[in-house]
Parts: C-alpha cells; sequence; structure tokens
C-alpha cells in the first residue's frame, strides 16, 4: 500500500465542443487499494476512467502506470499496458449468446496470437482457471449457461470474471451498480473490494451511490465540474461535503448516512 504505482499528472481533457471536462487532475494511486470516485452527472468521472488507460485520448497531461507513461504510448506498446487494465462496465459489455465461461476467457484475448483468438481456441488451462475464477465469484453453477440467462447481477460478475482473467494489477470500474438493485449491488461491490484486499489489485470504481461508496472504499475522491473537490477516507466525507459536491440546484446524488 506504501508504493506508488498509478499517477495522473495535471491531466486534462478537453471535448471539440469546448467542454473541459477535465480539469488538471494530478492523483496518485497505491497499489491494492479500492479507491471510489463520486460526483454528479458530467463530472467528468468516466472521462477520467477512460483516459486512464486512454480510451479517452487526454488533451494534455500524463498518465504514469508502473513508471510507464501510458498517455505518449501507442500500438503494441498500449496494448501491452492494456492488457494489466482490466475494465468493468456499466452494462456488462458481455456476449450475450457466449456462454459465461467464453465471456470470462475473453479476458485472455490479450495473451493469445490473433489466429487462435479469432477462432476462440482456448487452452485447457484458460478454462480451468477461467471456471475456479467462476467459483470465487459464486457463478460455478452457471458457467454454460449463456450470459443472456443470467440476471444484471450475476452478469457483472461475469464482467468482474472476465477482468480478473487478465491478471491485471489495476481493475477500472465504470459504474458497475448503476443498474442494479441493492443486493445485487452490495454483491458486486463485496467482490470487488475481495479482489482488491486478496490480490492487491488497485481498484478505481466511479458510484453515484455515495452510500455505497462510503461502506466499502479504502478512499473515496469528489469530482466536480472536472476539479478534484475531494481527497480522502470515508470517515472524513460529511454531508456537508457531499452536499458541496452534489449540490448544483437540485439534490440528485443518493446516500443514507
Amino acid at each position: 500500500m506504501e508504493d506508488v504505482f498509478l499517477e495522473t499528472r495535471e491531466l486534462t481533457k478537453v471535448y471539440l465542443d469546448g467542454t473541459e471536462a477535465l480539469k488538471k487532475i494530478s492523483l496518485t494511486f497505491k497499489q491494492g487499494e479500492l479507491v471510489s470516485i463520486i460526483g454528479p452527472s458530467g463530472a467528468g468521472k468516466s472521462t477520467f476512467l477512460r483516459s486512464i488507460n486512454c480510451l479517452n485520448k487526454p488533451t494534455s497531461g500524463e498518465v504514469l502506470f508502473q513508471n510507464q507513461n501510458i498517455t505518449r504510448a501507442n500500438g503494441k506498446k498500449l496494448r501491452l499496458i492494456r492488457r494489466q487494465i482490466g475494465m468493468v462496465f456499466q452494462d456488462f459489455n458481455l456476449i450475450k449468446r457466449s456462454s459465461t465461461i467464453r465471456n470470462v476467457l475473453h479476458g485472455r484475448l490479450g495473451y493469445m496470437s490473433s489466429l487462435k483468438g479469432g477462432i476462440g481456441r482456448f487452452s485447457e488451462y484458460d478454462v480451468h482457471e477461467g471456471l475456479a475464477i467462476l467459483k470465487r465469484v459464486g457463478l460455478e453453477d452457471h458457467a454454460f449457461k449463456r450470459a443472456d440467462e443470467l440476471s444484471g447481477g450475476q452478469q457483472q460478475r461475469v464482467g468482474i470474471a472476465r477482468a480478473i482473467a487478465q491478471k491485471p494489477s489495476l481493475i477500472l470500474a465504470d459504474e458497475p451498480i448503476a443498474s442494479l438493485d441493492p443486493s445485487s449491488s452490495n454483491n458486486v461491490m463485496n467482490y470487488l473490494k475481495k479482489i482488491s484486499e486478496e490480490d492487491g489489485i488497485t481498484t478505481i470504481v466511479n458510484l453515484h451511490q455515495v452510500d455505497f461508496a462510503k461502506h466499502f472504499a479504502h478512499r473515496i475522491i469528489g469530482i466536480k465540474a472536472g476539479e478534484v473537490v475531494f481527497d480522502g477516507r470515508p470517515n472524513e466525507l460529511s454531508n456537508l461535503m457531499i452536499d458541496d459536491i452534489y449540490f448544483q440546484g437540485d439534490r440528485t446524488y443518493e446516500y443514507t448516512s
């Protein structure tokens, strides 16, 4: 937890219409911590997350990941860096007609030749590992069901399992519980925290539900209008500060404590 292995330096993103989504964000992240990023819709949370692995190319600034400058990488080097960064999406991003286990095994594509990956020829070892990961997220009995036969919460756990299959050192989760009921949300956040603590995988999670951030995160970062306005432990995030982060004429955030 002491070594900084991810850093953003004055990260800025300006879209073509002039929208300044990120304004010189400088942050450091330690290995093995679960960090929740909170803020109102349009604050820049998703832009920040997707700028870390250059899914959104920053306008200026730098992202340093394990002493590698992602913002200057391209081609093969960028692909190798991204292989170490797992993504979990709000809409699950699964191939619905494929089996659960095949969706998990897609996390191994970055380690395969384009020929084997194109035909989905996974090794016996990868299949064994994929089944073990599904057991870890409580879905071993659903391994050979089609993904679209699973509930939303189960599909999100498949998304987490796929990210784990990459063997990443960093997981980025963009609003992973936005469409889930409270029980499924608890399950998903429990698994993300377990992975962070047991595997030492730094996990950065965008959340709109402040109560979940306070309950599960080791650290919370508040972003408002593209700027960091809070960075601290959950017990340091007061209701007054929550109001400051979210209040823009109406209260659209969710918190219970």
